[in-house]
């Protein structure tokens, strides 16, 4: 078996390959176009990722392929059912990270510490605190509890939040919401975060209506992907003052270019989706899973997080 493998991960992974696997580190784009018609296997990840899209028209041996991120909306799906391709993804591998990231974006909100650096910036002493919002006892909602989304919840109660969660399939008593149920319920939360994953399904999933039932003290925090949320509606929010304001570490377009109306909108911050790489660990779990999946691969066991093509995640 052949097995090609981006240029990154070699540190963590040469030495670890089952006996009998044979395999081609790619370090750039071309090496995915010229190695990808010769392995059975292959993980085909690379910064300039929307030119390896077609790259699955040459992979005439792939059977199973991988990436290190959570998110496929750049992947041609269609085409990897067509050909029988199986797709595992890095869910899970920054978990915690990401979930810091959106705990940070609660604080942040929470106690305006943004204009608090811009303070310190304009060497100005503040007499009061521009953000005065209490973490215990406040109300949190999670949308989408998959790993990210369950550590954000974990981390948010052992503040003393009363936190609520939104999943694709709750199961009963545990408290959670279906995708459809908690839209008229915006305005009891003081935070709604969103964790869910990228899909036709979801896009827009936080639209105008939903920004215009929320309270004008609360916060948005979206560490998902930007399309989630309709952007024009809550510029028009924010602007307006009709909400407390958006912790954005994603957003839509990425990146933003100098003029988007998203970098001057009033009490939005914008992190430049940083979470997933405010870590130092990435590449050694993602060896480590794609190593787990290989050897499940080659004896017929179940995949760690194998992606359901028809459904997109």
């Amino acid at each position: 078996m052949i097995v090609g493998l981006p240029a990154f991960v070699r540190h963590d992974i040469e030495g670890r390959l089952p006996v009998g696997v044979e395999v081609r580190f790619f370090d750039s784009v071309e090496d995915n176009f010229e190695g990808a018609p010769h392995v059975d296997v292959a993980w085909f990840d690379h910064r300039a990722q929307q030119r390896t899209m077609n790259v699955f028209a040459k992979a005439d041996r792939l059977r199973w392929t991988h990436v290190i991120g959570a998110g496929i909306e750049h992947l041609p799906l269609d085409t990897l059912r067509a050909n029988n391709v199986r797709l595992t993804n890095g869910a899970g591998i920054n978990a915690s990270v990401v979930a810091e990231y959106a705990v940070m974006g609660v604080l942040v909100g929470a106690k305006r510490f943004d204009e608090v650096v811009r303070a310190h910036d304009r060497a100005e002493w503040l007499p009061d605190s521009p953000g005065k919002i209490e973490l215990e006892g406040a109300r949190a909602l999670v949308v989408g509890l998959g790993h990210i989304g369950a550590k954000i919840a974990d981390r948010l109660r052992a503040f003393e939040m009363r936190v609520d969660a939104v999943r694709n399939t709750p199961r009963p008593g545990d408290g959670t919401m279906g995708p459809h149920e908690w839209q008229d319920k915006a305005g009891d939360y003081d935070f709604i975060v969103i964790a869910a994953p990228s899909t036709d399904e979801t896009r827009a999933l936080v639209d105008a209506a939903v920004i215009a039932r929320m309270k004008p003290t609360a916060w948005l925090v979206n560490i998902a992907r930007g399309p989630l949320i309709d952007r024009e509606p809550l510029i028009e929010a924010l602007r307006e003052g009709r909400i407390g304001g958006a912790f954005l570490d994603v957003t839509d377009p990425e990146p933003l270019t100098p003029d988007d109306p998203l970098w001057k909108a009033p009490n939005a911050i914008v992190t430049m989706h940083l979470s997933g790489r405010a870590q130092t660990g990435l590449f050694r779990r993602a060896a480590d899973l794609f190593l787990r999946n290989l050897n499940a691969f080659l004896e017929g066991r179940p995949l760690e997080n194998e992606i359901d093509l028809s459904k997109g995640y």
